[in-house]
């Protein structure tokens, strides 16, 4: 099987996020469908959180082994431990402060907006509790694209190993994991339309968040190929991990203001068993 066969199958592994994408066309949805939706995302996201930093530990193991049996390769385990610590860090505690410069910017903006129009209902925009409620018609778009990114570190992160595995002669297993992972990938699309269910959502906003998850496993296999390092592994899997973290902490904040904790565990529940059930068939695939 040529190169450029492996490279067109990592990109259809990465483009079945596009199968879940279409729950955001459910219109008219209660409230309790969109918190479940909303924790089945979360549960998804809590799963691929063990699955990353699972991952992106086997190669710094490996290191630290080197260096208790050998004594040799600090430089390279301390290396692999600074990655997966700055990784962790850009992904979690650097959202927050991205974030707020964002809404920090979008509040000037409006505010500036309301005053030039001399309107008084309009100058209202300005007011706290406005804010909030623009805010919080913002939150499933922006939670939506969070999600979208930090599933596409981590399925960066599986390109690479459908990449590294073609580039070694593993072409067999190269097959099973871009199987697997597609049917993975497609679980994610659930994820990242659980914020947007019941929402307005165009054509293009809906493409933009299938490229931002599912091209980056196109770009993995395609990185995976031409060479291998497991500092780039590592670092791509701790960012995925630190926005996860963040991410998941957005989703149960929204859910902690629902009274139905029922709705909430099993939204979870099914999410990570439906994480769990497609990566065994990658694991099966002897990965």
């Amino acid at each position: 099987m040529s190169t450029g066969t492996i490279i067109l199958l990592g990109a259809f592994a990465g483009l079945t996020i596009f199968l879940g994408l279409p729950l955001v066309f459910l219109k008219q949805l209660p409230q309790s469908f969109k918190i479940f939706f909303n924790m089945l995302a979360t549960g998804i996201l809590i799963f691929l959180f063990f699955d990353v930093v699972s991952k992106a530990s086997d190669p710094i193991n490996a290191a630290l082994d080197t260096v208790r049996t050998q004594h040799t390769g600090t430089g390279i385990f301390s290396l692999d431990v600074f990655l997966l610590i700055l990784g962790v860090g850009l992904g979690s505690v650097g959202l927050v402060y991205f974030n707020r410069l964002v809404f920090d910017r979008t509040r000037t903006r409006k505010r500036t907006v309301a005053q030039a129009a001399g309107d008084a209902s309009a100058s209202v925009i300005s007011t706290g509790a406005t804010t909030l409620v623009e805010k919080a018609e913002l939150a499933p778009r922006t939670l939506a694209l969070l999600i979208a990114t930090g599933i596409g570190l981590h399925n960066f992160s599986e390109g690479l190993v459908i990449g590294q595995s073609a580039a070694t002669g593993a072409l067999q297993l190269a097959i099973v994991l871009i199987i697997g992972f597609g049917l993975h990938n497609m679980t994610e699309g659930f994820g990242i339309a659980g914020p947007l269910s019941g929402q307005t959502v165009s054509w293009k906003f809906l493409l933009l968040l299938g490229l931002i998850g599912g091209g980056p496993t196109f770009l993995g296999t395609v990185v995976g190929i031409i060479f291998h390092s497991p500092q780039v592994f590592i670092l791509f899997l701790a960012l995925a991990a630190g926005a996860i973290i963040y991410v998941v902490t957005e989703l149960l904040g929204q859910a902690k203001r629902f009274r139905a904790p029922e709705i909430v565990m099993w939204g979870i529940l099914i999410g990570f068993l439906l994480g769990y059930a497609t990566d065994l068939i990658v694991t099966y695939g002897g990965a």
